[in-house]
């Protein structure tokens, strides 16, 4: 089993609901996000997936957050975009486009993040 992982990142504002406590109020942060993929099937070049197709993608789907307050994205009307939320949404984005997308984690500062990954 080959396992690789690229990291990028993006700048937003959220707010918590249903939430006592200061993460209720507005607030931003610089979220770190790595994602990994998993397979055994290496191509000719005895690659799994090039790093430059895995960072493109990774990319695109950050793209909907970057520079935005994800609390008026649609795809988080009325949902709470915690870290576990948000790790989810870009695992399920990914998914869609690699298959082979195992795991995402979003860090909030770099000391804390929340990872999405289904159980086999």
């Amino acid at each position: 089993m080959h396992e690789l992982k690229v990291e990028s990142s993006f700048s937003a504002a959220h707010h918590l609901l249903n939430y006592n406590g200061e993460c209720e109020n507005q607030h931003g942060h610089n979220w770190k996000v790595e994602a990994y993929f998993r397979g055994n099937e290496l191509d000719k070049s005895n690659l799994l997936i090039d790093f430059k197709i895995l960072k493109k993608h990774l990319n695109s789907v950050l793209n909907l957050f970057d520079h935005k307050d994800i609390n008026t994205l649609p795809e988080f009307d009325g949902i709470s975009p915690s870290s576990e939320v948000i790790s989810k949404f870009i695992y399920t984005k990914l998914k869609e486009q690699i298959p082979q997308t195992y795991k995402v984690s979003v860090w909030e500062t770099e000391r804390a993040c929340a990872s999405y990954f289904e159980v086999e």
